[in-house]
């Protein structure tokens, strides 16, 4: 165990230590796993009942919505989204910070720091309920599960490619301008897929689905470059208590 800081006069353990490209990188790589996981596992062993449509109409690979409703595949995709949603939403938090501090004395850029902090926090209870909740047990619950992950993640893409947009413009940090740059390319690969899903949904096409999926996750791991040099630190309380 480590030493941590002095805080009111009582040494406090420090019992995780990490930077935070680690902590981004480790809760991309969660879902991105389980996802691939999943999907693998249907194919092989599952293909017949996740390719399967009630219209008949053919699909030569599982859509991800079908993998993760068949066990044991939905049990690796809920293991591994509840693990990575605690630090989804200290990442929200951090940017959140991070974004108050930047805009203190501008207001449009403070309230949309608001409006950015409530969308992640959406798309993440979106992506929790889509996931606890299939499509074969209640589908109602799932579709409006996944509505409100897509709607804003949508939104607050957009609203951190406008913060962005911002902080490069009075930033000198190359680091700044590349993580704009790559935010606003996933956003319009995503818009794209987004538009390409919904054109071809009567046809049950998952290639678009997993597109959204991807390039969602390739814009939450930009955050390695808006906090390449800080670190995650989790501190133990006090052991002294007052009575």
């Amino acid at each position: 165990m480590l030493h941590g800081s002095n805080i009111l006069g009582h040494e406090r353990p420090l019992v995780i230590r990490m930077s935070f490209t680690s902590c981004v990188q480790g809760t991309v790589c969660l879902p991105l796993f389980g996802l691939i996981t999943c999907v693998f596992i249907s194919s092989v062993f599952h293909f017949d009942d996740s390719t399967g449509t009630h219209c008949q109409v053919p699909n030569y690979l599982p859509s991800i919505s079908a993998s993760i409703s068949l066990s044991p595949e939905c049990h690796i995709w809920r293991f591994c989204i509840g693990l990575h949603s605690a630090p989804r939403f200290l990442v929200a938090f951090t940017y959140f910070r991070f974004y108050k501090t930047r805009f203190a004395s501008k207001f449009p850029e403070s309230l949309l720091s608001c409006l950015n902090l409530a969308f992640s926090i959406a798309e993440n209870l979106g992506l929790l309920l889509l996931t606890y909740v299939s499509s074969t047990e209640t589908y109602f619950v799932h579709k409006e599960g996944f509505v409100l992950f897509i709607i804003s993640s949508l939104i607050y893409m957009m609203i951190t490619c406008c913060l962005w947009k911002a902080i490069k413009k009075y930033s000198l940090n190359p680091d700044d301008a590349k993580s704009y740059h790559w935010k606003v390319r996933l956003l319009l690969f995503n818009l794209s897929f987004c538009a390409f899903a919904g054109f071809f949904y009567w046809k049950h096409n998952m290639y678009c689905e997993s597109g959204i999926v991807f390039s969602n996750m390739a814009f939450h791991l930009t955050a390695v470059w808006d906090f390449k040099s800080r670190e995650v630190m989790v501190i133990s309380p006090s052991e002294d208590k007052d009575f």
